[in-house]
């Protein structure tokens, strides 16, 4: 018997528009003798299939989807056969604009890269190389839909080729809308030649690439980064390293087979990587770790083969490949700069040759920077390449907003089942970065045709968020600073109330008006309970404690009764004695009961670092000394739900005490307190499942260490996947604690009936 047709309806949601999806289901249809549809819509793709092997057709798809796409639930109706001829490709629906998003950018894919090395081919050496797999994507999107009309490419009306490509359902530029060549697209304002030889001869460059500007030099040579340094005003700051393909993170460092693929993931992400010789040590100063990245865009690709070549003509003997540092293009403190005419403003006086190009960027994106924690990627800053991807809620829910905090801010605007984090914004004490913060603000409530209707804040008066929150139009939430932390991670994995939770940061506002930073809480929706903390420490100097770690260390020379030891232990600082003398007469407030300022603590204790120029170096620094984490026999104490580590510190001015040893003991006793202590109130309460977060949380040793005796103690201890642990997840910890206020009508303070 002849098998008769069927036809389906099928809708997939996720990151399914902008990377080839459409050409995808064309090719699969005619590979199966397929008629039908397909088109973007507002939940995603719609596709309408008919013919004989529909099984084989969807396992097909399940299988074996576009490189850049991300399915996330696919929904088939059976319909009724309309035996319609071909398979066709039909427009997206403008009314759908506001309901999707463009995709992230991704780096040049490799047939691309095929394609720029191919003397037969007319992108041969063109830096502006892409396809429907790789290119730029969000970073030159005007508004929606995602139509070439509406980026910054509508500035280049495609050639004759390059239409014909754009036009061909079998072609892997169909409807890529970055498609250029050297006869219609964009330019270099230099001779990739002339980049390279300014590299060979020490400069520094600016270049602008697919989210902003880089500044890049050789990162084996000493003199140039050090001159970096100097001109950007970052003496300590860890530099990010671009290596030109994977086999040089194995020359230069010691990468996991985990971190070798997140290396090579679509988005070019930073990843950090225990470091090897061959890098000029300030790089990286004191520090065990390298954020390495692969060349994003065709022009790093043409400058690192241009680099070999010019080698080879100067007779230079290269015993390791090239290696350059690509950090961020902006003043300290400001965002990133993305306009050549701004480039020349203000990066002249960093950058020995400004290199731009005449394609206009639209949103500024830093690149991502990711660690692989407990065998998985851990995000510590989220930008280029994963930014716009929303993060699925698991089900409907009211529209909110919740504004972030002061530092490494982000937004979160909540659509529906779903989730739109920003790009990490930065610091907003810089007044060019509040602007970028502002602007941030109103385009994405634009482009997802959003109005919130609660923002949500934190709950420190003086955070420019909260005071950008005061002026919204919607009604106003404030929320704790570490349960939202702890939200964040509730939210991410779906997790059923009651969760118990432990933050670990920097400095938070509490409720009571202090400090907090070492919380242990439980969480209910919008109500949470504070149900133990770190001892509290005095803080000397408020905030400048955070910037002078050998503050911390005499305030814990002070608590533990020796604060005459102070001008011993801090000989080439002055005020330390005179510290010491204060707080010896009681003067104990502010005071903190943060983990971070404990780490600062410790490393002024032990001598690795008494003053920072960027935030967390000192348990940075703390963290590289590391060999073999060892717990200290009674090196903490739990009294009524309070974890004191004040034996740890005692023990850390034993004479003789190496500052390795120390780092080892110091790490191994608080991973054995805190699991100690979580374990002791998960008994209590009858809860099993544990949400860690906090900046803190960044130290792999800390949170692997943690993890493994939770799980050793039959505890499920969950960390943050989709977003940072630090603040950059904080957004969207308040969008999950507003939209569990509006849905329950839970007052989001403490509980203290249930802290009773």
């Amino acid at each position: 018997m002849t098998p008769q047709a069927e036809r389906v309806r099928i809708r997939i949601r996720g990151a399914v528009q902008g990377v080839g999806f459409r050409p995808f289901l064309y090719g699969l249809a005619a590979r199966h003798h397929m008629s039908g549809f397909v088109l973007n819509d507002s939940h995603g793709v719609l596709a309408e299939i008919e013919g004989w092997d529909i099984d084989a057709f969807i396992t097909t798809l399940h299988r074996a989807p576009p490189p850049l796409a991300r399915m996330d639930a696919i929904d088939i109706t059976w319909l009724a056969p309309t035996h319609e001829p071909g398979f066709a490709i039909r427009e997206t629906s403008a009314a759908s604009a506001g309901q999707t998003q463009p995709p992230p950018d991704a780096m040049c894919c490799a047939a691309c890269l095929g394609d720029l090395f191919d003397p037969g081919s007319r992108f041969h050496l063109y830096p502006f190389t892409s396809c429907t797999d790789c290119g730029p994507r969000v970073s030159m999107t005007r508004k929606m839909p995602f139509d070439r009309a509406n980026t910054s490419m509508a500035a280049f009306p495609p050639c004759r080729a390059c239409q014909a490509d754009y036009a061909n359902p079998q072609n892997r530029r169909f409807h890529a809308e970055s498609i250029a060549c050297p006869a219609c697209g964009p330019r270099l304002s230099h001779r990739v030649e002339e980049i390279a030889e300014g590299l060979l001869d020490g400069k520094i460059i600016a270049l602008k690439g697919l989210g902003g500007f880089h500044l890049i030099c050789d990162a084996t040579n000493d003199t140039a980064i050090q001159r970096l340094r100097a001109r950007k005003s970052r003496p300590h700051k860890p530099l990010a390293v671009m290596i030109a393909n994977p086999r040089s993170a194995d020359i230069f460092g010691e990468p996991t087979a985990a971190e070798h693929a997140l290396l090579r993931h679509a988005a070019g992400p930073i990843v950090m990587i225990s470091a090897r010789a061959g890098l000029a040590g300030s790089v990286a100063p004191r520090l065990a770790n390298i954020g390495f990245m692969l060349p994003t865009a065709p022009v790093h690709h043409l400058i690192f083969h241009a680099l070999r070549s010019k080698t080879t003509e100067r007779a230079q003997n290269a015993t390791l490949p090239f290696a350059l540092v690509a950090t961020s293009a902006n003043q300290h403190g400001d965002p990133l700069v993305i306009d050549g005419d701004m480039a020349l403003q203000t990066l002249s006086a960093i950058a020995d040759m400004i290199v731009t190009h005449d394609r206009a960027i639209t949103l500024r994106a830093d690149d991502s920077v990711l660690s692989v924690v407990d065998a998985k990627p851990f995000f510590i800053r989220r930008a280029r390449g994963f930014v716009p991807d929303p993060i699925d809620l698991g089900e409907d829910g009211p529209s909110v907003l919740g504004v972030g905090g002061q530092l490494k801010a982000t937004l979160c605007i909540t659509r529906g089942r779903e989730a739109f984090v920003s790009q990490h914004i930065g610091d907003l004490g810089s007044f060019a970065t509040w602007q970028f913060y502002r602007e941030t603000t109103r385009r994405i409530l634009a482009m997802l045709d959003a109005v919130p209707e609660l923002t949500i804040c934190d709950l420190h008066p003086d955070y420019a968020s909260t005071r950008f929150a005061e002026t919204s139009t919607s009604r106003l939430l404030r929320v704790q600073h570490h349960a939202a932390h702890l939200a964040a991670v509730a939210g991410e994995h779906h997790l059923k109330n009651p969760v118990l939770g432990l933050a670990l940061d920097g400095s938070g506002h509490g409720d009571d008006g202090s400090s907090w930073g070492g919380e242990l809480i439980e969480l209910h929706g919008a109500r949470w309970c504070r149900l133990g903390h770190l001892t509290s420490m005095p803080m000397p100097g408020g905030e400048r404690a955070a910037r002078e770690p050998w503050r911390m260390g005499v305030a814990a020379l002070s608590m533990l009764g020796r604060g005459s030891e102070a001008v011993q232990r801090f000989p080439g600082i002055d005020g330390a004695g005179r510290l010491a003398s204060y707080l010896g007469a009681g003067n104990t407030r502010p005071g903190t009961t943060s983990m971070g300022r404990l780490f600062d603590a410790a490393a002024s204790l032990l001598g690795v670092c008494t003053r920072q120029s960027h935030e967390g170096q000192a348990a940075m620094e703390l963290q590289a000394l590391v060999r073999t984490p060892s717990s200290l026999r009674d090196g903490y104490e739990i009294r009524a739900n309070i974890l004191d580590f004040s034996p740890l510190l005692r023990a850390l001015l034993a004479p003789g005490l190496t500052q390795q040893h120390g780092a080892d003991l110091f790490h191994g006793t608080l991973i054995a307190g805190l699991a100690e202590w979580i374990a002791q109130n998960a008994a209590s309460l009858d809860h099993g499942t544990i949400a860690l977060s906090g900046g803190c949380f960044a130290n792999r040793i800390l949170s692997e260490g943690l993890v493994a005796a939770l799980r050793a103690r039959h505890l499920t201890p969950y960390l943050p996947r989709a977003l940072p642990a630090n603040d950059g997840g904080l957004s969207f910890g308040q969008a999950i604690m507003g939209r569990a206020h509006l849905i329950g009508q839970q007052h989001p303070t403490q509980d203290q009936r249930a802290c009773a």
